[in-house]
């Protein structure tokens, strides 16, 4: 064990969770309308809970229990066999466990921006379970785990490169997200603009400083390659929030405050799978292009496609994710069949498995709301809460 490099993820563990709680949730937040804004922090708040429960019983044995090629088994069903003195390179494996339970929360919990303001509480809860066991974790195991996309596996010597998540968490929350908001259908009001742009900056803020941990600490170790990570993390950001902010005002005129900080996540997003294998000005060429492409892509998913990704997970995650993906093959530091490849196995793996989890959580317990509920509010038809006093 290095007590340097215990202590950094440890701290590293930390800033992921922060991202999820309070950061997504105030990001989001802010961007749906006044009456549903306790439901997206609910939303946020029990599926951190229930991941944690879940990846104990299942998830971490299925992603990290053994070197296999399709998954890690159960032999480590609630950390079985995992003690103190347990050891994952120079990590206790606890402080592994951990950190890497931090990923699974947040993943499903990107999810919900496709399908807020409609979405029935009990589909979140029961389809983010499932979806994490079966989807989420194999495709951890399969890049991160030893699996069949990692050095050595159907790639050959040189495996898929995904340093910190663009294809096991950005391209499968993207992709789930997108197939989900056209399962459900889109919102009777989709207008709407953000009731509270400032909670936005706020979430997004705790978003950019959660993503030190996210990508530096997948470095699991305190040494230079997390230090570049932290760095490169940071000039994509906000490469693409000058760039977002830019293009915005080349075709609309004015730059938004939201679409600044929405820039500002596609930066970070698009970084994530090249942050271990990138320099500097690598990073700013990447978080330049972001900027306006996940822009385009929100533009062509709401308008031409008319797709009610609610709050544009496609379009900024999943677009992001896999545009770094494919940066890394671009600059070097993969190989181009190793990359796309993984981008094609883990897409058809994310769109079958979210289709079928979808259709029998449906047959349970409706995946929408009615429209009276969804007229009202899912603060007080789900939750029986209000965020704001009306009258005050």
């Amino acid at each position: 064990m290095n007590a340097a490099d215990t202590a950094w993820i440890m701290t590293a563990t930390a800033l992921v969770l922060f991202m999820t709680l309070p950061g997504l949730a105030l990001f989001y937040g802010g961007l749906v309308r006044a009456r549903n804004v306790l439901s997206v922090f609910m939303h946020c708040a029990a599926i951190a809970a229930l991941m944690s429960l879940i990846w104990l019983a299942a998830g971490y044995s299925i992603a990290f229990g053994n070197d296999g090629p399709y998954w890690g088994g159960l032999g480590k069903l609630f950390l079985n066999g995992v003690t103190t003195d347990s050891l994952t390179g120079t990590l206790p494996e606890i402080a592994f466990f951990t950190f890497q339970m931090t990923f699974a929360i947040i993943t499903p919990a990107l999810i919900v921006g496709a399908y807020v303001e409609r979405v029935n509480f009990a589909f979140v809860l029961a389809f983010s379970a499932l979806w994490m066991l079966i989807c989420y974790a194999p495709v951890a195991h399969w890049i991160w785990g030893g699996g069949m996309m990692a050095d050595g596996g159907i790639f050959g010597a040189i495996g898929t490169k995904d340093f910190a998540g663009g294809i096991v968490v950005h391209e499968t929350a993207g992709l789930a997200a997108l197939l989900l908001a056209i399962m459900i259908g889109p919102r009777r009001h989709k207008s709407t603009p953000p009731h509270s742009p400032g909670m936005v900056l706020i979430g997004a803020g705790m978003l950019w400083v959660g993503w030190f941990g996210f990508n530096g600490g997948s470095a699991l170790a305190a040494d230079g390659t997390a230090a570049m990570a932290i760095t490169v993390t940071h000039i994509s950001a906000a490469a693409a929030s000058m760039s977002w902010a830019l293009w915005e005002r080349i075709k609309f005129g004015k730059s938004s405050l939201v679409g600044l900080v929405t820039g500002t996540i596609a930066g970070l997003a698009s970084i994530t799978p090249a942050s271990g294998f990138v320099g500097p000005i690598e990073a700013l060429v990447i978080g330049l292009i972001a900027g306006v492409l996940c822009q385009e892509a929100v533009l062509l998913i709401k308008n031409r496609l008319a797709i009610d990704d609610t709050l544009d997970v496609f379009a900024v995650h999943g677009v992001g994710g896999i545009f770094g993906t494919i940066m890394i093959a671009a600059f070097g530091a993969g190989t181009w069949t190793a990359q796309l490849g993984a981008l094609a196995i883990v897409g058809a793996w994310t769109l079958g498995t979210t289709y079928i989890i979808a259709k029998l959580v449906g047959m349970l317990t409706p995946m929408r709301v009615d429209m009276e509920s969804e007229h009202t509010g899912l603060d007080l038809a789900s939750h029986g809460e209000r965020a704001y006093d009306m009258n005050s």
